[in-house]
């Protein structure tokens, strides 16, 4: 792992994120509620970064009442990944020498691929690295993962002892490594984007916590700015994590401190992170558990590398 203090000093852009998860076929906008606190048009941004569960199944059409949702936000880029409930959208979940299921899987990638994303400003994002560059000369690179724990035979999961997100030799004692496109070691990504929690990241439901051991151990490894989810709904909230000095330590242990956050929707929040020493995470679930949309979105502000002119 590359020591944070090593990362040389670079200008920087203040570029503006809205952040959000789990909107279950909500509308945000016209005559939506917010918690409360939140009608009409929602406030521009830079990035509009949404985490998964657009829908309740992952139709086409209900993908494309879910785009009419994000095309009311006035954002210069908009970043979609898929949820567990995005059942159309998961290939693995589309038996080949079954026709129907096939065109329905053809139908929900065609609407997040082509000309209904297309004219929402969305861009569809599988698992995997990729690096964007906005107009106010913001570069930054996001690592994206529909995947989480296994649950009621929903979409894009993983059995809980597989190891998605470590390479080899990086992994808990006891976990299976099967990643295919693993979370790079820092600085190797500036935000860090899946549908589910780390494990003891604002992930407790009922019985305990439900977030992923393996996911916490790469993102500990990664210590981007950012890493947003969503998924389970009694988590909604945010937390700056300070991450331990010493750079060998992974996973819970390689945190110092949590300090819990405050949402300030529709007004931005400030977020003047320090690159590998800390980490905002948010759970970003619109829905609640009865998956009534009370939660507000998230507006943080971040410090983003400028490219050079």
């Amino acid at each position: 792992m590359a020591s944070a203090s090593t990362v040389p000093t670079v200008p920087t852009v203040p570029t503006r994120f809205m952040i959000l998860s789990d909107t279950h076929l909500c509308q945000i906008g016209h005559a939506a509620i917010i918690g409360g606190r939140f009608m009409g048009p929602p406030p521009t941004c830079d990035v509009v970064l949404h985490c998964g569960d657009l829908t309740n199944y992952g139709s086409d059409d209900e993908l494309q009442y879910s785009l009419t949702m994000l095309n009311r936000i006035e954002a210069e880029l908009k970043l979609v990944i898929a949820g567990n409930h995005e059942k159309d959208l998961d290939p693995r979940k589309t038996n080949p020498s079954d026709n129907p299921g096939f065109l329905r899987h053809k139908a929900a990638v065609d609407v997040m691929m082509g000309p209904w994303a297309h004219a929402a400003g969305v861009t569809y994002l599988t698992e995997g690295l990729n690096t964007f560059t906005l107009k106010n000369g913001a570069a930054f690179t996001v690592y994206s993962s529909p995947y989480t724990p296994a649950f009621c035979n929903m979409a894009f999961a993983y059995n809980r002892h597989d190891d998605r997100f470590n390479p080899a030799g990086k992994g808990a004692p006891g976990f299976r490594c099967i990643a295919e496109n693993p979370i790079p070691d820092f600085p190797g990504v500036d935000i860090v984007m899946t549908h589910g929690p780390p494990r003891y990241m604002m992930d407790r439901v009922e019985n305990g916590n439900a977030g992923c051991e393996s996911l916490i151990r790469a993102v500990s490894r990664a210590r981007p700015l950012l890493h947003c989810f969503g998924h389970i709904h009694e988590g909604y909230g945010a937390k700056l994590v300070q991450w331990n000095e010493d750079e060998e330590l992974i996973g819970p242990r390689a945190i110092a401190r949590v300090i819990e956050g405050k949402n300030d929707f529709p007004r931005a929040t400030y977020c003047p992170v320090k690159f590998g020493k800390e980490t905002i995470m948010v759970n970003a679930a619109i829905t609640n558990s009865e998956f009534q949309p009370l939660n507000a979105p998230w507006l943080l502000t971040f410090e983003l590398p400028k490219l050079v002119d």
